[in-house]
């Protein structure tokens, strides 16, 4: 784990104290008043929708440096899991998010339900094809263009998107996170990462539910008799790459607990800052 992230060059005032994260966290999470889907409509995993984004938001802001007036940019934003906390610390003013998914139900909900109290929360539905959400997209994966001219976010969510992308997006989809990045900017990507550790399961402590083996001869790592793209791995080292190949140096990378007990997440972390210059 790279335990530092580097200097913030964005201008943006200090972070708050741990005292006062826990408090905002805890604040959120018991928050019955904030919007909540109806259970039968959230598609975006299991576990509480409030808790589990009540918990992001502390990870944003300890982990990827969050600033209440950054420009966010939520991709595969679903049905509002990590918006709804976001709308109790970004700065109504200065701060600004954008939310971009496939699945038309999320985006409709979100619009309704968020926007109308929350004007800087923004969504829009992207009609990118993948097998399990969209199959009748009409964007290929590896055609993205994400609707942002250049250097529009100060922070990117990727949260649960990369565990169902096949390396190729994933390519696609970091080119043009470094474009509408700012300089300094940062990208928050969780990912399930097959080391050593979690090839071997030695300790016999691995989420039974990920049983990764390897698919043919690249990075990717599927569960076996499920749909490929229900759960994907990647080799150690692939995504640290990428983000080299696209213009991202790799600020943090912590493993989570899915791969054995510890942590304070359960996917693998990642972020990435956006270089001054890309290659």
């Amino acid at each position: 784990m790279i335990d530092a992230l580097p200097r913030d060059e964005i201008g943006t005032p200090p972070s708050m104290d741990e005292a006062q994260l826990r408090w905002l966290t805890d604040s959120v999470s018991r928050n019955r008043f904030l919007p909540q889907p109806d259970a039968n409509s959230i598609f975006v995993g299991d576990g509480d929708f409030r808790a589990i984004g009540a918990e992001f938001l502390g990870h944003f802001i300890r982990m990827g440096g969050l600033r209440a007036n950054h420009r966010v940019l939520d991709i595969g934003c679903g049905i509002g899991r990590m918006a709804v906390p976001l709308t109790q610390y970004l700065d109504g003013d200065r701060g600004r998010y954008e939310g971009l998914d496939p699945v038309e139900g999320g985006i409709r909900w979100c619009r309704a339900t968020v926007t109308p109290t929350y004007p800087n929360f923004n969504f829009q539905r992207l009609d990118i094809a993948h097998d399990l959400y969209n199959p009748t997209g009409t964007i290929k994966g590896r055609e993205l263009k994400l609707p942002f001219a250049d250097a529009q976010f100060d922070f990117i969510i990727m949260t649960s998107v990369v565990t169902h992308l096949p390396a190729d997006e994933v390519m696609a989809y970091l080119a043009e996170i470094a474009r509408v990045l700012a300089h300094g900017g940062r990208l928050f990507m969780t990912a399930f990462i097959v080391d050593d550790t979690a090839r071997r399961n030695a300790t016999g402590r691995r989420d039974p539910r990920l049983a990764f083996e390897r698919a043919g001869q690249g990075p990717c790592w599927f569960v076996p008799r499920q749909p490929p793209l229900a759960a994907v791995g990647f080799d150690d080292g692939f995504l640290d790459g990428a983000f080299n190949r696209t213009g991202l140096s790799l600020a943090l990378k912590s493993f989570g607990h899915w791969r054995e007990p510890g942590g304070t997440h359960y996917q693998d972390v990642l972020v990435g800052e956006r270089q001054r210059s890309r290659p």
